[in-house]
């Protein structure tokens, strides 16, 4: 049995958090000791109930500072907390999953609180706030050990850090990400979400530069055009981040009334996790027109649920989707070539089935059980360097 304080920044369901609370439970699941830390608000719970341990660092943003005095200040109030929930010796792993706790877990490293630190490197982001470029780069540097879930982010670290870092699996819940068991189930969950018989496109993450959202608009403007029998309907679920992204929505919405497609747009916004498994299940397509994603999450999830995709044309995702098998990949940023994918989804039945057919593949080599997994080896290489240092 390890005992592993696993960390990380939010109790929102972004894809991170969600990644580290499915491989928490699964680990937990093998027989190992996991408590799950977070940062969150007064009155803030994570956005479901865990099986294993929950320690949340209680932090009252002052709205009114300026961002990188607030990011600073979320930082001391991490470690502090940090501090108190992680006695010296109670745990042999210190893993986290981001920069803000990455960075409150080295400061406990070198006031000698905690040993080491395991860091997992989603992605690297474009930061331009001085605050979250220091912590970002100290948390890809400073970690003792760090962990990778996807080789083209590992070649980066490389590449870009000198950081050598160690493959770790991603996961879905196939139970819970599933497709209609029948048309009746399906015609139910599409009429709780009143979707009549359009043809109904899915997105995950909400509105903000990284996810494409200004892209996927214009390509579901194309698809109207090119499929206007379909009757074309987007709806954007998730969005629950650390940024301000009022100038984005502020674009989103021009955009959208440029375009004529404002009422045919639902921003949904955060969704429970019975809304989001519904949702994949009523719809019919699903959109990912990132411009970076670590791995992908939502892909996978749209895959288990028997949902087509079309997403960008990234490495990280070509290292799990295969173009015209699994997912239609368009390149990043081109509107009109989203339009025309996600306009042949809706009219070739047969391009349909074979997306499903492949993405069901994919999906089922996928397990957080198999994360666990990997995991577990990862931990045992770093407790023998442990070992052979001591």
């Amino acid at each position: 049995m390890t005992r592993i304080a696993m960390l990380t920044y939010s109790v929102k369901p972004r894809g991170g958090v969600v990644h580290a609370l499915e491989v928490s439970e699964a680990l937990a699941r093998r027989g190992h000791d996991v408590t799950l830390v977070a940062l969150a608000r007064p009155g803030e719970a994570l956005f479901r109930p865990a099986a294993v341990p929950v320690e949340l660092i209680r932090h009252v943003p002052d709205q009114d500072a300026p961002f990188d005095t607030r990011i600073e200040a979320m930082l001391v109030a991490y470690a502090d907390g940090l501090a108190r929930v992680l006695p010296q010796g109670d745990f042999d792993v210190v893993h986290t999953q981001d920069c803000l706790s990455a960075n409150a877990a080295l400061d406990l490293r070198d006031r000698g609180l905690i040993r080491e630190v395991v860091r997992t490197v989603h992605h690297v982001d474009d930061f331009t706030s001085p605050s979250l470029v220091d912590c970002q780069q100290r948390s890809i540097a400073g970690p003792d050990h760090v962990l990778c879930v996807s080789q083209p982010w590992a070649q980066r670290l490389a590449d870009d850090f000198a950081v050598h870092a160690q493959i770790v699996a991603n996961g879905v819940d196939r139970a819970r990400f599933r497709p209609s068991r029948d048309r009746y189930e399906r015609a139910s969950e599409r009429a709780a979400s009143d979707l009549g018989d359009r043809c109904v496109v899915l997105t995950v993450g909400g509105i903000e530069p990284r996810k494409g959202s200004l892209t996927l608009l214009r390509g579901f403007a194309r698809m109207r055009a090119l499929s206007p029998e379909r009757d074309p309907l987007l709806l954007i679920a998730g969005g629950t981040t650390l940024f301000d992204y009022r100038d984005e929505l502020g674009r989103f919405a021009a955009l959208a009334r440029e375009l004529g497609v404002t009422e045919h747009v639902r921003v949904l916004g955060p969704q429970t996790d019975a809304e989001m498994e519904r949702l994949y299940r009523a719809t019919d397509v699903f959109a990912f027109p990132s411009v970076k994603e670590g791995f992908g999450l939502a892909a996978l999830e749209a895959l288990s649920a028997e949902l087509p995709l079309v997403a960008s044309d990234l490495d990280v995702f070509r290292s799990f989707l295969t173009d015209g098998v699994s997912a239609l990949l368009t390149p990043t940023g081109d509107g009109e070539a989203l339009g025309r994918a996600l306009a042949r989804v809706a009219d070739e039945p047969l391009l349909r089935e074979r997306l499903i057919a492949g993405g069901r593949e994919v999906a089922a080599q996928y397990s957080w059980e198999a994360a666990a997994v990997s995991h577990e080896r990862a931990y045992e290489q770093i407790r023998s360097l442990e070992r052979d240092a001591a």
